[in-house]
């Protein structure tokens, strides 16, 4: 590309919301970012017709007219990657917003680059010897960053030859050269692009479930690692409260939350959340393994846009150093209404419901960035995304959630009533799916968890009829039905309010292993199976039902969140007090 400095500023021509026009620049590339008018505001190039291009502009534009002067940087959108970004909350463009005002006004400055950040120092310790040959993605040193996470920096990609200098165990800024490989110096931070995609080696299909700490997700509709997962719902069904759980509680190594378009207090929640929570792992706060990048209602739209791009970059920075992270958007659909909103202004022809025509590749480009892979340094790492869903008024069928659904792997709906009958979470065992279950099923049996498939499809089936019956017994009245038919509503009663209900604010039930969780389920259907034995025995259906099953229910509650050998326990005196019914 032609150095910026010889190359010719061009002009404003037109300014509507975020799309800006231009006209004048020399050499001008697809997504090269432009900074415009007297506050340097970012825009972005998204269409170039001979010398006039189109501009999404990601910050207010408030005061931009035609004739203001439009600069080209020579550089695309990027974030800065280095150590200090765990525990820290940056806004959709990569900037820190620890050093930003109280009230972020539109004059607030484009750089992405912390004035204190810049001069922290780190302590570099090397790792690799000096004098050797290197390749992308060798490990050249580590530097302590929050919590168990090292950051270990890295050989960048595309650079390899022999290690001609490194530095020695020193402090160090975030641009200081700590190694020099062939010609090339390598600095302890880098600027990473956002829209493309960090490279790898190979892509495995994964077989590994993630464990979300959430027994209806990880008995019923589990997610592998490295793959994607969407989470639809209305207003008021609990998806914030949900992500919030995956995001303290999934088995990954470091987290990236990502608010984009959600209100700000959802996300102060997030942030005090995981400020006080003690990670079980490390004895630390869940924070230190934790980015944030928080791009809310009142910030700039197309910034929203950004933010999902910005988040999936860190979670590829840290994959490429060996962790298994986990991408959490918050949600998809209101970075879609950008695009819509976008597209408008452009005037591009709408397809349904008034967003773009390529709404599902734009989709698939967030989506397809999950996986599980051998990093360049030879290390199986995963980044694992899981996008919200909020669709206006609850519509399952619109596009943005229809469309997800053809690129995830897990699809957890949320239901309004079982939300509206305090049914948390309340996710919906008919509309939702896992493909990968199978696989997982036979993983699960590899590693100690026998009967796991043959346990889930059970389940499966239980609800399945009880609801069915449940649709009977609103007609003809439960007393009229089968005693063993009976039995099956109570066993779906059981399974829905001591497996499958969870509580978020509990000490015991926030959180529960994937052993409790089978302990549980093995508990239900034990009683189910001795309540089926009974009504075969002759015992009154009547006498079943008012027999005292607090047990049952209360065991997620009363026994520690990965407390199995008491849910086993308490399944046999609950097997012992049925049996003495008559």
């Amino acid at each position: 590309m032609e150095p910026v400095a010889a190359r010719k500023d061009g002009t404003v021509v037109h300014v509507s919301g975020p799309l800006v026009e231009i006209e004048g620049v020399d050499g001008l590339s697809m997504l090269e970012l432009i900074a415009v008018g007297p506050r340097r505001i970012s825009a972005e190039t998204v269409a170039i017709t001979g010398t006039r291009a189109t501009l999404q502009a990601y910050e207010y534009t408030g005061g931009l007219k035609a004739g203001d002067v439009a600069a080209p940087t020579g550089g695309e959108l990027s974030g800065l990657m280095g150590p200090g970004l765990l525990g820290q909350v940056f806004d959709g463009l990569m900037r820190p917003l620890s050093s930003a005002p109280m009230w972020l006004t539109p004059e607030r400055s484009g750089s992405a680059e912390d004035p204190t950040s810049l001069a922290r120092e780190w302590t570099f310790q090397p790792e690799a010897v000096p004098g050797t040959s290197v390749s992308s993605g060798d490990v050249l040193g580590t530097v302590p960053d929050s919590g168990s996470v090292v950051h270990r920096v890295l050989v960048p990609a595309g650079v390899s030859g022999k290690l001609g200098w490194l530095a020695p165990k020193s402090r160090v800024h975030l641009f200081d050269t700590v190694a020099v490989v062939g010609d090339h110096e390598v600095t302890l931070a880098e600027r990473c692009p956002v829209r493309r995609p960090r490279p790898f080696r190979t892509r495995h299909t994964s077989t590994e479930p993630l464990h979300t700490g959430q027994r209806v997700l990880d008995l019923m509709f589990p997610v592998a690692r490295g793959t994607a997962a969407a989470v639809p719902g209305g207003f008021g069904t609990g998806k914030t409260m949900m992500l919030q759980q995956i995001a303290k509680w999934s088995d990954a190594d470091v987290i990236v939350y990502v608010g984009c378009g959600e209100r700000g207090n959802e996300m102060a929640d997030v942030l005090d959340g995981l400020s006080q929570l003690e990670d079980g792992r490390t004895g630390g706060k869940l924070i230190d393994r934790t980015v944030i990048i928080a791009n809310t209602s009142n910030m700039p739209m197309m910034a929203r846009e950004a933010s999902i791009f910005s988040g999936i970059t860190v979670a590829e920075y840290y994959r490429d150093m060996g962790y298994d992270v986990v991408v959490i958007a918050d949600s998809t659909s209101r970075w879609a209404e950008a695009l819509r909103e976008f597209a408008n202004r452009n005037g591009d022809l709408p397809a349904e419901e008034g967003y773009p025509a390529n709404l599902a590749s734009e989709l698939a480009s967030f989506y397809e960035r999950a996986g599980t892979v051998t990093t360049l340094g030879g290390k199986t790492a995963s980044v694992t995304v899981i996008g919200a869903v909020s669709p206006p008024g609850g519509d399952m069928t619109e596009p943005v959630t229809t469309d997800s659904q053809r690129f995830v792997r897990s699809l957890w709906m949320l239901d309004r009533d079982l939300a509206y009958s305090r049914h948390y979470p309340a996710v919906s065992w008919t509309s939702s799916f896992a493909r990968d279950a199978e696989a997982l099923g036979t993983w699960h049996e590899a590693n100690g968890q026998s009967g796991w498939a043959a346990r889930r499809a059970r389940a499966a089936t239980l609800l399945a009829q009880a609801d069915q019956l449940a649709e009977l017994a609103e007609i003809i009245g439960t007393s009229s039905l089968p005693g063993h038919e009976r039995m099956v509503l109570l066993g779906g009663r059981l399974l829905r309010d001591g497996v499958l209900m969870q509580n978020a604010l509990s000490a015991n039930d926030g959180f529960c292993s994937p052993e409790k969780g089978a302990a549980l389920l093995d508990l239900v259907l034990d009683v189910v199976d001795a309540c089926q034995r009974l009504v075969e025995r002759g015992v009154a259906a009547t006498t079943i039902e008012r027999a005292d099953l607090g047990l049952v229910l209360r065991a997620r509650e009363e026994t520690g969140p990965a407390d199995a050998a008491a849910v086993k326990a308490r399944s046999s005196e609950m097997l012992k007090a049925l049996e003495a019914l008559q």
